[in-house]
């Protein structure tokens, strides 16, 4: 759709809005999230970890790699709640940009790799390689 089709689109319906009552428009860069696949293809890395992480892998759930894995990348904060300490991640990963996204895959896969552990990429039969 061409820009000025858009614009008048958005036009008429700022035009149709109720006059009695106060609006906020926000206008930003549309930003493509992280992608289906993507999500699919991290959740298949962690999977993949906890096989074949051996023995010091053992407790650990996939929800626990996620959380370490975010902390390893953006960082984290310590939060204290009656008396107990917890790191959090600074960011979530379900807002992340396809870009952001990929660099966090690749952080993962550079620090399984640092320690032995093969992650396939998505193209790959993960069979062969567990």
């Amino acid at each position: 759709m061409r820009r000025s089709v858009r614009a008048q689109r958005i036009a008429t319906f700022l035009a149709g809005l109720a006059p009695n009552l106060a609006w906020q428009v926000t206008v930003q860069p549309a930003v493509r999230r992280r992608t289906e696949n993507q999500n699919a293809y991290l959740w298949s890395i962690y999977e993949h970890i906890l096989k074949v992480g051996g023995e010091e892998m053992r407790g650990w759930t996939k929800d626990d790699l996620h959380s370490f894995f975010l902390i390893e990348h953006f960082g984290g904060e310590t939060k204290t709640l009656f008396g107990r300490k917890r790191i959090k991640p600074l960011r979530r990963s379900s807002k992340l940009n396809k870009q952001e996204f990929s660099d966090l895959l690749e952080t993962i896969m550079r620090f399984m790799a640092e320690r032995g552990v093969y992650i396939p990429s998505p193209d790959e039969d993960w069979q062969q390689v567990a």
